[in-house]
């Protein structure tokens, strides 16, 4: 039952439901984006490297975390392509920015993963 505001409450079924449609949603990524399975994979291989290259916690953390924000921001730009897909294929300038939008959002967090791998591991190698 709602309350005064229109909310449902927050107990176990509602945090049930709210897990199964955040399943699903990562389902539909791997099944339907490419890009998504090839950034889950770099992420299996990445995530245990970092891990084990990490001298510490925060260096682990460091190489670990910044991988995850590649994978939320790629489901987001993957929601916006399906959004726009749903109102057909032909070009609009907005539609297309808003895809080049979210697809640059992704090289940006990319670029970061570099960034902070090459800030911990460059100096060892030098």
């Amino acid at each position: 039952m709602a309350d005064q505001t229109g909310h449902l409450p927050r107990g176990p079924a509602r945090m049930l439901k709210a897990t199964r449609w955040s399943l699903q949603g990562l389902r539909a990524a791997w099944l339907h984006e490419s890009s998504f399975r090839l950034e889950v994979c770099l992420f299996a291989v990445l995530a245990p490297l970092g891990w084990w290259l990490g001298q510490d916690g925060v260096e682990r953390a460091l190489l670990v975390g910044c991988l995850v924000p590649v994978l939320a921001v790629e489901l987001l730009n993957s929601a916006i392509e399906a959004v726009i897909g749903r109102y057909g294929d032909e070009h609009h300038e907005l539609a297309g920015r808003a895809k080049d939008m979210g697809s640059a959002a992704v090289f940006v967090l990319m670029i970061n993963v570099l960034l902070v791998w090459g800030a911990l591991l460059w100096p060892r190698l030098t």
